[in-house]
């Protein structure tokens, strides 16, 4: 019989980073908010040097925000595109409604009201939270996710 003590060393398993999960909470629900914040956090991660995928709703949603990203700052510029339609591996900034990015792995912007199945590819994932009580159950839901799986969690309540 041999001892435990004798046994060779099992080599210690890196483990991966685990996904940080900032919630982004507005105090007003008009219907442009989310948007708006949206494009500031996009700004403000590009600007960090982040690649950034934003995950919507839908492809009348992607294309809103796409218009809103060239308009929503005269003095900034967001090189972005939709997905499927720019070379990814030269587009900082996705957006996208459908399907898992193929790049882009560093910051998901989550303009969805579910929790994308892929998000944990990702080192962050920004979740916006507005007023309407529609969409505070909703993020109420996938704040509940992210917790029961055991993902730190970050509020920031925004000011107006």
């Amino acid at each position: 019989m041999t001892s435990l003590s004798n046994q060779p060393a099992k080599p210690e398993e890196a483990a991966e980073p685990m996904t940080r999960v900032d919630f982004y909470v507005l105090p007003t629900a008009g219907p442009q908010d989310r948007a708006r914040l949206v494009c500031r956090l996009t700004e403000k991660a590009y600007l960090q040097g982040h690649r950034i995928y934003i995950h919507t709703d839908s492809a009348a949603s992607a294309a809103q925000l796409d218009e809103l990203l060239w308009t929503f700052s005269q003095g900034s510029f967001l090189p972005h595109g939709l997905a499927g339609e720019v070379d990814a591996a030269e587009t900082a900034i996705l957006l996208g409604h459908d399907h898992e990015p193929e790049t882009h792995n560093e910051v998901l912007i989550n303009h969805a009201h579910e929790v994308p199945l892929f998000f944990g590819r990702f080192e962050r994932v920004a979740e916006l939270v507005d007023q309407q009580p529609e969409h505070l159950q909703q993020a109420r839901q996938r704040y509940s996710f992210y917790r029961e799986r055991g993902y730190a969690l970050n509020s920031h309540k925004l000011k107006g």
